[in-house]
């Protein structure tokens, strides 16, 4: 029994197209999403990632069957298991960036969207992995609960009860941030 909607079917044929119609529905959030979450390794952007988890995709596409929102889920738990094997390996060979920038690399300053991607990934990396995993798949890059659900192998209500967790601990944080920040004024 097939269920698979008319898009995910074109690309299982290698319509370009359908294949064109989900890179542009879910890549720029795969990325974002891969941003959000530890790694080891400062040579494996979440590009390469992302770049992975399509290939692996594209290899696998015949395996899967729903529909076009599924592949959200498929795909972005194609990118979980790669950035866990990714950080598995990583700890077996430790690699460090290298301490020599070129004169005037950052003369102008970081970009915006930079130092706001930073910013965020500062924020969530002090909720417990759980948490942060939803919060980045739901509330950064806006997957739906089943779509989370699917990609980090957990129930919909799973899902539910540690989104509000980690963003009642993100508003206390921010709530004692700004305690904080008020008082050395």
């Amino acid at each position: 029994m097939n269920h698979d909607d008319e898009l995910v079917a074109r690309a299982k044929d290698g319509d370009t197209h359908a294949w064109r119609e989900l890179y542009r529905a879910h890549a720029g959030r795969l990325v974002v999403w891969l941003g959000t979450r530890p790694s080891d390794d400062a040579a494996i952007s979440p590009e390469d990632l992302a770049a992975e988890a399509w290939l692996t995709a594209a290899q696998k596409i015949h395996d899967f069957t729903g529909t076009s929102s599924d592949f959200a889920g498929w795909l972005f738990g194609i990118a979980r298991n790669l950035a866990a094997n990714s950080r598995r390996r990583s700890r077996r060979r430790v690699t460090q960036p290298s301490a020599d920038v070129p004169e005037g690399e950052h003369a102008a300053g970081p970009e915006p969207a930079l130092v706001a991607r930073d910013w965020v990934a500062h924020a969530l990396r002090g909720l417990p992995p759980r948490e942060r995993d939803v919060v980045a798949c739901i509330d950064v890059v806006g997957l739906d609960v089943e779509s989370t659900a699917r990609a980090l192998g957990i129930s919909p209500v799973a899902v539910r009860v540690a989104r509000h967790r980690g963003l009642r601990r993100l508003r206390e944080d921010q709530a004692q941030a700004s305690t904080v920040s008020s008082r050395s004024r």
